[in-house]
C-alpha cells in the first residue's frame, strides 16, 4: 500500500502519510481578512468532520488574520498562496501550520529559499500544488498538450528545487478537473514519490456533477491505496464538501464510524411519501455518533427483507409502516410518526 509507505508528516496535531488515517479537508470561501466570518465557517465545518482547513493568503491583512483565526478553531489552518512570497513568510510567522504554493509562481530561486528557510525555522510543511492549468509551457510542448507525465513531472521538478534546499517536510498534489487524467497522474506519482498526496478533482464543478466526477476519481485513487488526505472540490456549501468526502471513504471501508443510511429507489408498491421521509432520515443521523446501517424502505412487503442487514429500518405501508431491527419486524406505526419513532430508537441505541 503506497499510502503505508509515504513520509509521516505532522500538520497542526494531527499526522499524515506513514499509514495514518486520510484526513479530510475543505477551504473556507469567505474574505480570510474577515476573521469573525472565517472563524463562524471553520467552526461549522469542523461539526461537519472536516480535519484541515485552507484559507487564501492574497493580502498582508489576511496572513496577519491567520493568528486571530487560529486561536478560535480546534484543527490545522493552510496559507494558500500564489504570486507573492512575501504572505507565504508572513503567513508562517502569524501561525499557518502547513502552506500550499506553487514554486513556479512564486518567483526567483532566491524567494522560494525565502520561503523554505521560513518554513524550516518554525518546522511546518509545505505543500506543492501543481495542477493542468498551471502546467509550464516547456512540459506541455514536450508532451504535446496536458497530460498526466507532464503534471507529475512538474509536480516533482517542483519538489527537487526545495529538496535541493535542505528541506524535507513536504506534501505533494497534482490536480486536474479531468478525471481520468487526474487519475492516471496519481499512478504515476505514487510510484516515484515518498511525500504524502493531497487528493482531490479540481474544479468538479456544482454539488451535482462535482460530486459524481469526485467519487469517481477519488474511489479509483484512494482504491489503490493512493492518497493521504483529500478534499471534494465543490462549487457551494463547503460543508457539502465534508459530507461527500467522508460518504466516499465509507464506501472504500477507509474510515467507520457515523450512521449510514440505505433506501430504496421507490416503485409503483410505495404508498408513503418516500422520498422526503429518507430525506429527513438522512438529516437527522447527522446528529449522532453511531457506527450503525439505518434502512429507509417504501414497501412493508420486501421492506424486512430488504433491511435485514441493516441494524434498524422503517419500512413504509399504506398510511403506517413497520419499525424493523435485525430484520425482524418490532411494531406497526403511523405514516406521520415513522420519524420520531426511529428518532427514538436511535436516542436509546446507546442503552440497548
Amino acid at each position: 500500500m503506497y499510502r503505508d509507505n509515504t513520509k509521516k508528516i505532522k500538520i497542526g496535531d494531527r499526522y499524515i502519510g506513514g499509514g495514518n488515517p486520510i484526513l479530510i479537508q475543505s477551504m473556507t470561501n469567505t474574505r480570510t481578512e474577515d476573521v469573525d466570518a472565517t472563524v463562524a465557517q471553520i467552526l461549522k465545518l469542523e461539526k461537519a468532520g472536516c480535519e484541515i482547513i485552507r484559507s487564501t493568503v492574497p493580502t498582508e491583512e489576511a496572513a496577519k488574520a491567520i493568528a486571530g483565526i487560529k486561536k478560535r478553531i480546534h484543527i490545522p489552518i493552510v496559507a494558500d498562496i500564489h504570486f507573492d512570497y512575501r504572505m507565504a513568510i508572513m503567513a508562517i510567522e502569524n501561525g499557518a501550520d502547513k502552506i500550499r504554493i506553487n514554486p513556479g509562481n512564486i518567483g526567483s530561486r532566491d524567494r522560494i529559499k525565502a520561503v523554505v528557510d521560513c518554513a524550516r525555522e518554525h518546522n511546518i510543511p509545505i505543500r506543492v500544488g501543481v495542477n493542468s492549468g498551471s502546467l509550464e509551457k516547456d512540459i506541455i510542448a514536450k508532451y504535446g498538450g496536458v497530460t498526466a507525465e507532464g503534471l507529475v513531472e512538474s509536480a516533482l521538478d517542483k519538489v527537487h528545487i526545495i529538496e535541493d534546499m535542505g528541506y524535507d517536510n513536504l506534501v505533494v498534489s497534482i490536480k486536474s478537473s479531468d478525471v481520468m487524467m487526474c487519475v492516471k497522474a496519481h499512478e504515476v506519482i505514487a510510484g516515484k514519490c515518498m511525500y504524502p498526496l493531497h487528493v482531490g478533482i479540481t474544479e468538479a464543478g456544482t454539488l451535482y456533477s462535482g460530486n459524481i466526477k469526485s467519487a469517481i476519481g477519488l474511489g479509483l485513487i484512494l482504491g489503490q491505496g493512493i492518497g493521504d488526505t483529500i478534499r471534494v472540490s465543490l462549487t457551494g456549501d463547503p460543508a457539502e464538501e465534508i459530507r461527500s468526502a467522508k460518504m466516499i471513504l465509507k464506501t472504500l471501508g477507509l474510515r467507520k464510524g457515523g450512521i449510514e443510511v440505505v433506501s430504496c429507489p421507490t416503485c409503483g408498491r410505495t404508498k408513503i411519501n418516500l422520498i422526503a421521509l429518507a430525506d429527513k432520515v438522512e438529516k437527522m443521523v447527522q446528529n449522532y455518533d453511531l457506527d450503525i446501517k439505518v434502512a429507509v424502505m417504501g414497501c412493508a412487503v420486501n421492506g424486512p427483507g430488504e433491511a435485514k442487514e441493516a441494524d434498524i429500518g422503517i419500512a413504509g405501508g399504506d398510511g403506517e409502516g413497520l419499525l424493523i431491527k435485525k430484520g425482524q419486524i418490532i411494531k406497526k406505526v403511523p405514516e406521520d410518526g415513522l420519524l420520531d419513532c426511529l428518532k427514538e430508537e436511535l436516542n436509546n441505541w446507546e442503552r440497548i
